[in-house]
């Protein structure tokens, strides 16, 4: 047995879930090894796609994917998905091929330890034949324990080295690595928790990520102090079945969440960052009493200062709380009868009023005609089973799937932005639907990050997935067209020609419509009643006007 089957198997035996990637000389033997041993392959169109996919995958799993590319520009092309991945802390391993020597010895060659730590990864790498099972390990163990995003680069001439018989007989041996124990908040912290609480008038908590398992004892917790539930933008979904539930805290906002959550006097984060995007910059946490609690240190205060910090498990630190309350039996807070209206009339975008800004369709001009990006959402909503997944991309139209479009639970929604790139989110939405295939995902992208990773559109056809490719197409990137609109009119670099998108689809095997007016919609039904075992494609050309985050994002960062 050589070093790269014997990686390749000791992948599979620590507990790789799925593989992505595009396989090139230098990653071939060792992806092959990890599918000999049982690890599924997807193969992407484009390395970066390949490693959106498997980010998508960990967050909606919890288990650890795998990318899997070639040394050099391979990884390289991986970097945005990867450096996406890495902010967002998600447990990737990438298997990269390295050249040995360097920069002189081959084209390939790059620094690629110091590349990956510049993207906020992890580097680790085989530092020689006799460590390879140790390096893969300590490389699995610090992706799963530490959360983090590793890149693990492999010599092609360590590769081609024999295993040993003690490296085969370990071989057999190794498991998936335990996470670590959940941090237990000290008592001191739960107590003033409880304290705070006790007084509180008008509690507010918002669960994130980092709260993604602990959703039943926030509920609890919520339920005896009186507090309101909302949650961060990746923490979408964690309290959907709740009546006291706010859906998004910050940008996403509706007018009447905003009023509620800027009344709290006490705010508790469960496990949510509380950057700029949840905070509208700060100001929804300039006066309330703020508690944070997080199981990473490092979390506190990142972007902004709080008043009581609280090192702990989420889940575990809710419960405590909740028992030091319960004796005392539930608390009004900020639940009474007017609240309840006004939260149910506040919850969800698509429940709000608006001037339809559609743009009626010409009888003379087959060319003619543009929806509101709000009816198109609200109609697409109201098609499409529950039983979804929600994937928006970044743009000027953003606002529509991510917030328009509902979500059943945490499970449906994943937000490729933590890297605030376009273009990520079709291939998000791949991996979310191979890890929920019984589900409907639905990709909301703009035309310009769909033409950026179109490619992966094969890769859908291919695994025939049933995914709904939606485009917001204004046939510009949107959001700069309305950030300098009133600076000039110099805008041909960011405006762009009419294409055709329900045609690229078709081409790609997508069943596909353009959508102008509600009614084209209709084929949409038919697809849902059939077998979905191919993507669905709605080339939906827009009225063109900034929406409501776009504007909040140019009032406050100019």
């Amino acid at each position: 047995m050589k070093i790269d089957e014997l990686i390749g198997r000791a992948v599979a035996r620590l507990g790789g879930a799925h593989m992505f990637g595009v396989v090139g000389s230098g990653n071939f033997r060792a992806t092959n090894a990890a599918l000999d041993a049982g690890v599924p392959f997807t193969g992407s169109r484009h390395e970066m796609g390949a490693a959106c996919m498997a980010d998508a995958f960990a967050q909606t799993t919890g288990r650890l994917s795998v990318v899997t590319v070639h040394q050099g520009c391979g990884l390289s092309n991986a970097l945005t998905g990867i450096g996406e991945a890495a902010k967002s802390r998600t447990p990737v391993l990438v298997l990269a091929g390295d050249t040995p020597g360097g920069e002189y010895e081959s084209n390939f060659w790059i620094d690629q330890d110091n590349v990956v730590a510049g993207m906020g990864a992890v580097p680790e790498r085989i530092h020689s034949p006799a460590s390879a099972l140790r390096d893969i390990v300590r490389a699995v163990t610090t992706a799963v324990a530490g959360r983090r995003t590793v890149v693990f680069s492999m010599p092609l001439d360590f590769q081609r080295a024999d295993a040993t018989p003690e490296q085969i007989a370990e071989l057999e041996r190794l498991a998936p690595p335990a996470a670590p124990p959940a941090p237990v908040a000290a008592p001191v912290s739960v107590a003033q928790i409880a304290e705070r609480l006790r007084t509180a008038k008008r509690p507010v908590f918002v669960g994130g990520r980092g709260a993604a398992d602990a959703a039943p004892q926030i509920r609890r917790l919520a339920d005896l102090a009186g507090a309101l539930l909302t949650t961060t933008a990746v923490g979408r979904g964690l309290f959907a079945e709740d009546p006291w539930h706010l859906d998004v805290m910050g940008g996403f906002s509706t007018d009447g969440a905003a009023e509620l959550i800027g009344d709290a006097d006490v705010i508790v984060a469960f496990g949510a960052a509380l950057n700029r995007w949840t905070t509208r910059d700060g100001s929804f946490i300039r006066n309330p009493y703020v508690i944070q609690v997080d199981d990473t240190a490092a979390a506190f205060g990142f972007h902004f200062p709080v008043d009581l910090e609280v090192l702990g498990d989420s889940a575990l630190t809710a419960a405590a709380v909740a028992d030091l309350l319960e004796s005392e039996g539930p608390r009004a807070g900020y639940r009474s009868e007017e609240t309840a209206v006004r939260v149910s009339e506040s919850r969800h975008w698509s429940d709000q009023p608006f001037e339809d800004r559609s743009e009626p369709v010409d009888a003379n001009d087959p060319d003619s005609g543009r929806i509101d990006p709000r009816a198109l959402t609200n109609a697409i909503d109201a098609m499409v089973p529950m039983e979804r997944v929600v994937v928006p991309d970044g743009g000027n139209f953003n606002a529509y799937p991510a917030m328009l479009l509902r979500v059943p639970d945490n499970d449906g929604y994943v937000i490729p932005l933590a890297f605030q790139s376009i273009g990520l989110a079709l291939a998000s939405a791949i991996g979310t639907s191979i890890a929920q295939p019984d589900r409907v995902t639905i990709a909301g992208v703009g035309d310009g990050g769909f033409m950026m990773s179109l490619a992966e559109v094969d890769t859908a056809v291919r695994m025939k997935l049933p995914l709904i490719v939606l485009v917001y197409n204004d046939h510009a990137y949107g959001a700069e067209v309305h950030h300098f609109e009133e600076e000039t009119e110099r805008l041909e670099t960011v405006v762009f020609p009419e294409t055709d998108i329900a045609a690229i689809g078709r081409g790609f095997g997508c069943e596909a419509i353009t959508v102008r007016r509600l009614e084209d919609l209709a084929p949409l039904q038919a697809w849902l009643d059939g077998p979905r075992d191919r993507p669905f494609l709605i080339d939906a050309k827009i009225a063109d006007f900034p929406s409501w985050v776009l504007a909040h994002s140019f009032a406050t960062h100019e």
